[in-house]
């Protein structure tokens, strides 16, 4: 019964997209992963797309403007070129759009959400190295008055939002240790310029290149060795679900014990409907280890998708909880900061 509740979900997501136009869902859908790294990457899609690169730009552009699509950009892996943790605040309901805004404030910061729980505001923030990451965390609890825990990651299963619009499908990847990059000024640079996407120019990564004191050959291989080596997860369309009709999404955590839960986290990762999942670290105020995100259309077939899910791999004997998105307050890509003593 579930299957056939999520798979009707899937079919009417599908339809409602398809049903705007063809050419934006393709230029949605089709492009969240291998981008074109080409000197006229906009004429690429058109010969693809038999339309012209004029008309590609424009379409991306309005449905950037429409806030259906955050950028054309990367995605980087998580701590390749930084620290990063996911970070969470108990905070009194009155206090919340005001503790929000602060944090949103933070250019440390990418994603932040309010869930169902006491634990209610839900952020992802970003720094040069772990020190680093610790003072912008101190400094958070310091101006909201409400001190954050942080939950690093761990160790990852499944890390990647591009999938499907229509079917829902994603791709799976290899995941392997990567060291933390050592990057020039100029690297650092072009990772600042790519923050906001592409440009829409003719030839962006020309653009880049010269802002970056790299040339468009240096930007194209840069970028062709990082989607190689895993410091990118992908490069391409960003797009926003919840503005897409994927508005129910549940954060679905469970505590494992740690011996077992690299087992059970790649077992769930396997799935369909998981599009993340990874374990991280506890607190003494926080014993859930393992983590999975579940999108969809709507709540029930969300709530009858991690039913499902727990039930097939074997998580229902375990503590659980389920944390709903009910607000987003900031969601743009990771904005990296180049250390110091690396910058050279």
């Amino acid at each position: 019964m579930d299957q056939a509740l999520h798979t009707k979900e899937l079919a009417r997501t599908g339809s409602t997209l398809l049903a705007a136009d063809a050419l934006d869902f393709r230029l949605l859908n089709d492009f969240q992963r291998g981008f074109p790294l080409a000197a006229h990457p906009w004429k690429v899609l058109a010969e693809r797309l038999n339309c012209s690169a004029t008309e590609v730009m424009a379409r991306l552009a309005c449905l950037q403007d429409a806030g259906k699509i955050s950028r054309v950009g990367p995605v980087f892996a998580p701590n390749r070129i930084g620290a990063s943790t996911l970070a969470a605040m108990a905070v009194p309901e009155a206090e919340l759009p005001r503790v929000a805004a602060q944090v949103s404030a933070f250019p440390g910061v990418n994603h932040n959400y309010r869930r169902e729980h006491r634990y209610n505001l839900w952020f992802v923030a970003s720094a040069p190295d772990e020190a680093s990451l610790a003072r912008l965390l101190d400094d958070m609890g310091a101006i909201t008055a409400c001190p954050p825990i942080a939950l690093p990651l761990v160790e990852e299963y499944h890390i990647d939002l591009g999938f499907d619009l229509a079917s829902g499908r994603r791709t799976r990847h290899a995941v392997s240790p990567v060291q933390r990059q050592s990057l020039t000024r100029s690297e650092w640079q072009l990772i600042d310029l790519l923050h906001d996407g592409l440009p829409w120019v003719e030839r962006p990564f020309q653009a880049m290149g010269d802002a970056a004191g790299l040339g468009e050959g240096r930007v194209l291989t840069t970028l062709s060795r990082w989607l190689a080596d895993g410091t990118l997860r992908r490069f391409g369309v960003v797009v926003r679900h919840r503005e897409l009709g994927w508005r129910a999404n549940a954060m679905c955590v469970w505590q494992v014990p740690e011996a077992q839960v690299s087992a059970f986290g790649h077992a769930l990762a396997a799935e369909d409907g998981v599009s993340l999942c990874y374990r991280r670290r506890t607190t003494s105020d926080w014993p859930y280890n393992l983590f999975c995100m579940i999108h969809g259309q709507g709540r029930e077939a969300v709530e009858a998708r991690r039913a499902a899910l727990a039930a097939q791999v074997g998580l229902t004997t375990f503590p659980a909880a389920v944390l709903f998105s009910t607000d987003c307050y900031k969601q743009c890509g990771a904005r990296y900061q180049a250390p110091l003593e690396r910058a050279a």
